[in-house]
């Protein structure tokens, strides 16, 4: 029997520089084991944190990765080593929770293996690729597969334009909106007036952002045999929860923020 799943690979920038690997390593380590909450009674998953700068995931359902990096992405705390993501979603015969992900060989790793040095060999990095799957006979989706990587590579790179072009306070406000889903509480969180963070959410383009994010989800749920949307809603809801519950201690400083 074939199982859904979908992997991603993360590497962050620069992580070679300013003799910060020691603190990016033990981070990862804690990210890490944030994957593990997060995913918890939801999606089954497997996550490896490799070679210092390196973080691996392999998820049930189509979705499943990429909705844990995106939220990786809107709470990660280094700005000038930020994390890059090679995605890849298909079908596998392994039982997730039976795979040693350490020395795990399949051709979706391989894709999303490619997937992430494609990024690393961009001076503009983008946060996210994805190489999918060829034709299978067993996977319908595959039959578009080209297709579909081409329209969700091409969603991703104009979302990252919007994204670049925020100011820091717009992105935290893009990222607690994210998270806490009432401008009413972001502004009590960072101390600010509701007029204050519309205008951030509507100078940083928030909703478009954010909108895009859900729109691929939704897309690559749509994809899968199985119905996946009641596991991603569960996972988001988790995380979420999750971050809200611990909200200091996922973004430290940014109350000082201008």
């Amino acid at each position: 029997m074939a199982n859904e799943v979908s992997i991603f690979i993360m590497d962050i920038s620069n992580s070679s520089k300013e003799n910060i690997g020691n603190e990016l390593s033990e981070y990862l380590e804690q990210l890490k084991n944030y994957i593990t909450e997060w995913t918890e009674n939801t999606a089954v998953t497997k996550v490896s944190h490799r070679a210092g700068d390196e973080l691996v995931v392999v998820s049930s359902g189509y979705a499943s990765a990429y909705t844990l990096a995106f939220y990786l992405s809107r709470i990660w705390r280094f700005p000038d080593h930020k994390p890059y993501f090679g995605l890849s979603f298909g079908d596998i015969q392994e039982d997730i929770s039976e795979i040693n992900i350490e020395t795990w060989i399949h051709p979706l790793m391989k894709q999303a293996r490619n997937a992430n040095n494609h990024l690393k060999k961009q001076t503009n990095r983008l946060l996210f690729h994805f190489e999918l799957p060829p034709l299978s006979e067993g996977q319908s989706f595959t039959v578009f597969s080209q297709q579909f990587e081409a329209l969700i590579n091409t969603s991703l790179t104009l979302k990252q334009e919007q994204i670049n072009e925020q100011t820091e306070i717009q992105s935290l406000v893009c990222s607690l909106y994210a998270i806490l889903g009432q401008q009413n509480k972001v502004s009590e969180y960072l101390g600010r007036t509701t007029a204050t963070i519309s205008h951030h959410m509507k100078q940083g383009k928030t909703h478009l952002i954010l909108n895009a994010f859900y729109n691929i989800v939704k897309v690559l749920d749509s994809l899968g045999v199985q119905d996946w949307q009641a596991q991603t809603d569960k996972l988001q809801e988790n995380i979420r929860q999750n971050i809200r519950t611990h909200l200091n201690d996922y973004f430290p400083e940014e109350r000082s923020l201008s």
